[in-house]
């Protein structure tokens, strides 16, 4: 009799009542899903299963984000699926988060896109590759002990391999990906090509391994590869030195090792192409001190200021990791006031402080006076661009002397301007991280 009652109340429901029953049922459950623990952070009201997806400009995150800061304040929560991102802003709480907190913000989220290809997880020309090659040679040098000749077919499909992934990591099709790991596997699209890309990236890696094991002398180290594994045949080596965490590891040095300084110094010469004086400043202060008979070197630098400044300043408004890379809470911790449990994605927003109007006298206007006091390069607390604490760029010193010797060197022999009759954009575009759009310039002999 109940059965039957009940299927006469079934049947009396039109299509339409049942799906607004299901809609209201899945936001109000989405809803007290989101609000799961008092004192959380404030956000947008999530949609049911994307979250706050198109609360996020996928081209220009880090100025979405910034207007939902200006309305939720410098700690405020994303839903995206059934994950909850929180972003902090602003110097004081980003320097909260990785310094004084730093021991709570250790690990790193995983996300479906990634750790399902990972381990268990005179003329104008586009100076693109060409930095690229160079950059990325000093970091083949010491995870593999070789360099690349820049013609070499099989590492420039390696550099654009490396490239189309970055774009396709960022797009809609990923973050979709992340929310829907188990049917976008199932379903074609452009985030299949980060797959396939990966494949071959890690054959390219693979094979290096395999010729250091044959031909490897344990007295002679050449390179990381080497020492890794030197340190497997050790006797009581620690379970976390095996043949795939070193293909992973030796892969992640060359992809990081190329894609950011690369990409800075790709804006250092768009930069100093729109800024012509600047550039001619640059280039008096290295005649005076250098000169033209021998290339630069490190110890130059602490006598180039303006040269420095100008290096940093290029750093500071190219903003190339915007919201930095996420975090992973490690234990319950309170921060500005807002209960953080354990397991929370955490996104540190260096664009709020890179760029923020307290901390910068021209913050949106590049201005290498912004490290200069007196005349004498100064440091500051708020350039944050290599982050900051116990997970900051393990490649920091590398990088800094890459980006002084390659600047210097390359403003010292060249004067680099706009290809006649053409205006150069500061646009760019989100990748692996935030790069110029494609451009061409003259490098000019000097």
């Amino acid at each position: 009799m109940l059965f039957h009652c009940f299927a006469v109340f079934w049947e009396t429901l039109s299509l339409k009542a049942v799906l607004v029953f299901l809609a209201t049922f899945l936001i109000v459950a989405d809803y007290v899903r989101r609000i799961h623990s008092r004192g959380f952070p404030p956000g947008p009201m999530p949609l049911p299963f994307v979250g706050n997806l198109l609360h996020l400009d996928a081209e220009k995150p880090h100025f979405s984000t910034q207007k939902l800061a200006d309305i939720y304040g410098n700690v405020f929560s994303l839903q995206l699926g059934n994950r909850h991102f929180v972003f902090v802003n602003g110097l004081e709480i980003v320097k909260e988060v990785l310094i004084h907190h730093g021991e709570n913000f250790l690990d790193r989220p995983k996300f479906p896109i990634i750790s399902d290809h990972a381990k268990t997880l005179g003329q104008p020309f586009d100076p693109h590759y060409q930095i690229n090659n160079a950059v990325s040679n000093v970091i083949c040098s010491i995870t593999f002990g070789n360099r690349f000749d820049y013609h070499d077919s099989q590492f420039q499909k390696l550099l654009h391999l490396l490239n189309e992934t970055g774009i396709i990591q960022r797009s809609i099709w990923a973050q979709l990906y992340n929310i829907f790991p188990a049917l976008m596997k199932q379903l074609p699209g452009p985030h299949q090509t980060i797959f396939k890309n990966w494949e071959q990236l890690k054959y390219f890696v693979r094979t290096i391994i395999k010729k250091h094991q044959e031909n490897r002398n344990p007295l002679e180290t050449r390179d990381f590869i080497d020492a890794y594994l030197n340190e497997m045949t050790k006797e009581n080596v620690s379970s976390s030195f095996h043949m795939e965490n070193l293909l992973q590891s030796a892969l992640d040095l060359f992809i990081a090792g190329t894609e950011t300084t690369s990409t800075t110094l790709r804006w250092a010469l768009l930069y100093m192409a729109i800024y012509p004086e600047i550039q001619e400043r640059v280039q008096s202060e290295i005649d005076s001190v250098i000169g033209q008979s021998r290339p630069p070197a490190m110890t130059d630098r602490d006598n180039l200021p303006y040269t420095n400044a100008v290096i940093h300043e290029i750093q500071r408004i190219s903003n190339i990791l915007p919201l930095n890379v996420p975090r992973l809470t490690t234990n319950n911790t309170e921060i500005a006031g807002f209960h953080l449990p354990k397991g929370t994605i955490l996104i540190c927003n260096l664009t709020s402080v890179l760029f923020d109007k307290d901390e910068w006298d021209t913050p949106k206007k590049f201005n290498p006076n912004h490290f200069l006091s007196n005349g004498q390069f100064r440091i500051r607390e708020a350039f944050v661009p290599f982050s900051a604490g116990k997970r900051a760029c393990l490649g920091e010193r590398l990088a800094r002397m890459e980006l002084f010797l390659f600047f210097t060197a390359l403003i010292q022999k060249f004067s680099f301007q706009a290809p006649k009759g053409v205006e150069l954009s500061l646009d760019f575009k989100m990748s692996l991280t935030l790069s110029p759009n494609q451009y061409h310039i003259c490098a000019v002999s000097r």
